[in-house]
């Protein structure tokens, strides 16, 4: 079935819907202009890797893990973490149960749809449906994941294990997220109680991402090139390859080690570093032949909170960069002109 004189209303259901329809080649609605597209088979990039057993206090490779930490947020922006404490059951259930949501029939799926930013369960397509001009290859269920009492209800209850399967990865990435924000401070220099506090009070939001098979896939991307808007990102990915990062000035495609987990800088940490550290520009390509689940776990401080460059690394020398930003400022940017690339994050920094 040809879905190229579709109405707006039928792209809206999403890629899966496309697939299921049986489309033979990507509408109009998702093909980049040319100078977007991906424009040749980027190298593997072998990212840096942080041992979290090693952060642990006592342990005799800790200076050594804590240097490689800041170099990872320095140079690259993205890393990898080994020994992380999520047992390999947990993360191949996170996977298995990804799938199967995907997988239910578009009239389950559709139940959570919504373009409403702020919607605690959100299931859409595209990266912004609402502000794309043009689409890409991708489906998603978002989960507010914190506090989990006040949203666990609203979640969807099939598949029937997806509640108990995603409560068990949102605390354990949880966890995580709170141990490597207490080695970043470190590295940072900085002593800030009140800071780890907000980071424990913070907001949690995971992403199911769904890439189906593309018919052209040299035509679009499943995700276009973008920051991350929190303080970090803990990614599980399936196997299939898809994330690209920009790195001195190229795209390369990431090569995770099986069992990792990839961390990536966010917006927020940039600014609370007072651009020390660098959130990462990437982007998801797509294949002909392989679907690809990723699950995304975004973490910062709560909606509410403003966040600032720290106070102890703003000098005379070293003066600041950023202003204060806070989700308000976000979403007014969201609606009022999407965003691209590191569009929100210039947004906020201060002439010198």
């Amino acid at each position: 079935m040809e879905l190229e004189e579709s109405a707006e209303a039928d792209y809206m259901k999403g890629v899966k819907h496309l697939c299921e329809c049986e489309v033979k080649r990507v509408p109009t609605k998702y093909i980049l202009p040319v100078p977007d597209r991906t424009q040749a088979e980027p190298d593997l990039l072998e990212l840096p890797i942080v041992d979290i057993s090693d952060l642990h206090p006592g342990s005799a490779g800790r200076e050594r893990a804590l240097s490689s930490l800041a170099d990872a947020c320095r140079k690259y922006g993205l890393f990898q973490v080994v020994n992380h404490g999520l047992p390999g059951e947990v993360l191949r259930s996170m996977i298995e149960v990804s799938r199967s949501f995907f997988k239910l029939p578009l009239k389950e799926r559709e139940r959570f749809m919504s373009s409403e930013v702020l919607s605690p369960v959100r299931y859409g397509t595209s990266f912004n449906q609402t502000m794309d001009g043009v689409f890409c290859w991708r489906d998603f269920l978002k989960l507010t994941s914190h506090p989990l009492p006040e949203v666990l209800s609203l979640w969807p209850a099939s598949p029937p294990d997806l509640r108990e399967v995603a409560v068990s990865y949102a605390r354990e990435t949880r966890n995580l997220f709170l141990d490597l924000m207490a080695a970043i401070m470190e590295t940072l220099g900085v002593e800030d109680a009140k800071m780890m506090e907000k980071f424990r009070e913070g907001s949690q939001l995971m992403v199911l991402n769904f890439f189906p098979p593309c018919p052209q896939p040299e035509l679009t991307l499943g995700m276009p090139p973008h920051s991350d808007y929190g303080f970090l990102t803990v990614l599980l990915q399936d196997g299939v390859n898809g994330l690209q990062m920009q790195h001195q000035g190229r795209w390369a495609t990431v090569n995770a080690a099986a069992g990792s987990l990839l961390v990536n800088v966010g917006d927020h940490l940039e600014i609370f570093s007072n651009g020390k550290y660098k959130s990462v520009l990437h982007r998801v390509f797509v294949n002909a032949t392989s679907p690809r689940v990723s699950v995304a776990s975004l973490h910062s401080l709560s909606p509410a909170a403003v966040v600032s460059p720290s106070p102890q690394l703003v000098t005379a020398s070293e003066p600041r960069r950023y202003m204060d930003t806070g989700f308000a400022a976000f979403l007014h940017h969201l609606s009022s002109r999407g965003t691209t690339a590191k569009s929100f994050l210039e947004s906020r920094k201060l002439a010198h």
